[in-house]
């Protein structure tokens, strides 16, 4: 390739990320989404550095308080600062989303493109996708806590071992979808002309993969990537409110949930605050991937 055909090839690129960038911060709702995302992300990753108070700190003396100066979102039934422990459950609950979406976005991907590619495995594969969507998820997730928590947890500890439990079933649980949509995209980019010219000179399976299937088929997977974030999290909250997830000193916002329901009818506001970071969180993760696929979509752009 010339240093001219190098050089154009270039800046088509850098103009359809410029393009993407446009059509995306054009989109209120995903630019507002981004940006709720990043300021949670920022509070929890960093809050715990510079806020006076530890999550499992425990002050009787100040137990059941309201929201005061000292403590903006009041204490708990062991006198525990609320904002603390929803920072700390913040970045339990987030880090369970990102690495579980990963976990499922790989399977998903490496699932989606061997069926799409290789004409003699899509059945296989597509039925095997079939029967684990066909799977109850929630009562699936119960059966999984119960059997590998206590084995888990006495190899790598309370806190390790719940954590790997719930990511790998969430991830294993959660892959489907990313697989139907990439190996759609790739049954149509495998009969392109560039994918053509590229095995008339020889080129491998493994290179045509890496090379031109996977640059494109990562608008799917990016949108897919987003929701998978808010799925986790929505499921890793429900996993520790039903009190099948981490131990009760190990705070989550589903776990911080879980322990407000004792609570509800005297202090309402213990269930609302991790109720509305949830909420926000998974909201502006689904406004951020609504703009994704807006912007990565060329049949859609600049509408």
């Amino acid at each position: 390739m010339t240093d001219n055909a190098q050089t154009n090839e270039i800046n088509k690129t850098n103009n359809k990320w410029l393009d993407v960038w446009n059509e995306f911060k054009n989109h209120k709702g995903a630019l507002a989404g981004a940006i709720i995302f990043a300021l949670i992300v920022i509070l929890v990753l960093l809050g715990p550095f510079v806020w006076p108070y530890e999550a499992n700190g425990i002050n009787i003396r100040i137990r059941n308080q309201g929201p005061s100066f000292a403590h903006p979102l009041g204490t708990d039934q062991l006198g525990r600062d609320t904002l603390a422990r929803i920072m700390a459950g913040g970045r339990t609950s987030i880090t369970v989303g990102l690495t579980a979406m990963l976990l499922s976005l790989f399977l998903g991907t490496l699932i989606g493109i061997f069926a799409g590619y290789f004409k003699k495995l899509d059945s296989v594969l597509m039925r095997f996708t079939d029967l684990f969507l066909s799977l109850p998820l929630l009562p699936l997730l119960l059966v999984m806590m119960l059997l590998f928590r206590e084995p888990l947890s006495t190899s790598f500890g309370p806190e390790k071992g719940m954590f790997i439990l719930i990511v790998v079933s969430i991830g294993i649980t959660s892959w489907m979808p990313t697989a139907r949509i990439v190996r759609g995209d790739v049954l149509a980019i495998k009969e392109r002309e560039f994918i053509l010219a590229a095995r008339s000179i020889g080129g491998t399976d493994t290179k045509i993969i890496f090379r031109h299937i996977l640059p494109n088929v990562l608008s799917p997977i990016m949108v897919s990537a987003t929701l998978g974030i808010a799925n986790a999290i929505i499921t890793e909250s429900a996993l520790s409110f039903l009190g099948l997830g981490f131990p009760p000193d190990f705070p989550t916002w589903g776990r911080l949930l879980n322990d407000a329901v004792d609570y509800l009818q005297q202090f309402p506001e213990r269930v609302f605050w991790p109720g509305l970071a949830i909420s926000l969180t998974v909201l502006s993760i689904n406004y951020l991937g609504d703009g994704l696929r807006d912007a990565l979509d060329p049949r859609i752009r600049g509408r």
